[in-house]
């Protein structure tokens, strides 16, 4: 991740393709030392490709992950007949959480 962050950052600085050492500058810059395989592998993967297509193409494939909550599992119990479920959830009173109080503790946040 080090090795990619100085590779954009060269990037915003201009470079629009940076060599191995100019990664290693930078991170030396910062008291980082590289690790020589890992950028070489991080070049080759680049190596004549647009990273900011890469960025937007990432974004695309990363909006079509799903990443929802709960609601996606509701929904899917409802669809598989798991209405009477939520209906017995529905028709249950909700409780209501006692909050702490600082008064137990003998100070309170301010004190």
């Amino acid at each position: 991740m080090k090795h990619l962050a100085a590779y954009l950052l060269l990037g915003l600085g201009g470079n629009t393709s940076p060599s191995a050492s100019d990664i290693k500058d930078v991170l030396s810059s910062v008291g980082i030392e590289a690790d020589s395989e890992r950028l070489d592998k991080l070049l080759s993967e680049l190596e004549g490709k647009d990273i900011n297509e890469l960025i937007a193409s990432g974004s695309e494939k990363l909006a079509s992950v799903p990443s929802g909550g709960s609601g996606a599992a509701a929904a899917g119990g409802a669809a598989a007949g798991g209405a009477a479920p939520a209906e017995e959830a529905a028709a249950a009173p909700a409780e209501e959480e006692k909050e702490e109080s600082d008064d137990d503790m003998g100070f309170g946040l301010f004190d």
